[in-house]
């Protein structure tokens, strides 16, 4: 889907000349590089830990196209690091969240939003038409998806990874000769030795730290200034502030990706995303078991309480994902279904489809809900 990319001037707006003055007084930024920054176009793959200090600085900075790749919502456990999301913005979707935020920083800046997955199906159509790639997801395949995706089409990509109080960041394919993520992981780590941030846990610092010196790679990629990471990447151990810079090479080998089909397979490998199945239903399939067989489903919303209290369905039992998986809620749900069928249930029909994950993980049968409360019938609302 072609984008749109203001060119049309090589001036600043009065507001733009008082907003970047800071910019303007640089010598290596300066009225020319400032141009060179609205001109640029940068896509932001994640809208999370990483992506939300990426976006803000992005902004910030002038950048004059941003597009932001995210299908998730914004979770309550996602605050302590997501910066650009808000308590009120709970629920809705990061791209919408993240659009409003930026909107509201600098009005200047065109946002471009994909509500989708990145897959081997839309990656190419997507990143295509922006300068600059980001990575800021959060698993192994997608990271080898993206950099793949770049190989093809010849676009710098700079890349960040965060876990704990450890952050690793580099810059991949900016010339010819440059490294790739081939280049510093061959093969994808095994999903039982890499932890998820979710296992494992992760620090709000550091994916800040990351995010923050992904910007400053785009910066000076655009600009053509400093030393970029270029065959390079760094390390940061927070905890103990330890930070290391290692060189790497580049395998010829390791640039022969001519399409996505070749490791179509080595994408799946989602780190901190599993693959099990489940079961959904729509909200025409829904509404008519809620009127025909009430009795005979239980609706578990798993929704933050704030949500679930302005808006929610009649006779549904609040559960938040986040404790979903407490023994105490895993005992009510198992001695509630004894004889009805377990429906899960969100604002848009993403955190259901994780609810369902994980009482499928403790042998609870359930469906989601398709769509979410956003598409059932208001009749049937408190």
């Amino acid at each position: 889907m072609p984008i749109s990319i203001n060119l049309k001037s090589n001036l600043l707006t009065l507001d733009e000349e008082e907003r970047y003055k800071r910019h303007l007084t640089l010598k290596e930024i300066g009225f020319k590089g400032q141009i060179k920054l609205k001109h640029s176009s940068v896509v932001c793959i994640g809208a999370g830990g990483l992506g939300s200090s990426v976006l803000l600085y992005l902004a910030s900075a002038g950048i004059g196209t941003i597009g932001i790749v995210d299908n998730e919502q914004v979770e309550k456990s996602n605050l302590q690091r997501q910066i650009i999301h808000e308590t009120n913005t709970v629920g809705n979707l990061k791209i919408d969240s993240a659009q409003e935020r930026i909107k509201r920083l600098n009005p200047n800046i065109s946002v471009v939003t994909f509500a989708e997955r990145i897959n081997s199906d839309n990656i190419l159509d997507i990143i295509n038409e922006f300068d600059i790639i980001c990575d800021c997801s959060d698993n192994f395949g997608t990271r080898y998806l993206i950099n793949d995706a770049c190989l093809i089409l010849r676009k710098p990509l700079v890349f960040g990874s965060v876990i704990g109080f450890e952050g690793q960041l580099s810059v991949f394919n900016l010339n010819k000769n440059s490294p790739n993520l081939r280049d510093l992981l061959p093969e994808s780590p095994s999903r039982n030795n890499v932890p998820s941030c979710e296992e494992y846990g992760v620090v709000g610092v550091s994916t800040g730290l990351i995010g923050v010196l992904q910007v400053n790679e785009i910066i000076k990629i655009i600009l053509k200034k400093g030393e970029i990471l270029d065959g390079k990447i760094m390390i940061f151990d927070l905890l103990n502030m330890n930070i290391k810079t290692l060189n790497l090479q580049a395998d010829k080998l390791n640039k022969t990706i001519k399409n996505l089909s070749q490791f179509e397979d080595f994408y799946k490998d989602i780190g901190c995303q599993d693959n099990i199945k489940i079961k959904k239903i729509n909200t025409k399939e829904f509404e008519f078991l809620y009127k025909t067989k009430f009795n005979k489903i239980l609706v578990i919303d798993v929704r933050e309480n704030e949500e679930f209290n302005k808006c929610s369905i009649k006779g549904s039992i609040s559960i938040p994902l986040n404790i979903l998986d407490q023994e105490s809620h895993l005992k009510f749900i198992k001695q509630e279904s004894l004889d009805k069928e377990v429906l899960t249930l969100c604002q848009f029909g993403k955190r259901s489809e994780k609810a369902s994950k994980i009482l499928m993980k403790f042998k609870i049968p359930s469906k989601s809900i398709e769509g979410g409360i956003k598409k059932i019938n208001q009749i049937i609302f408190n």
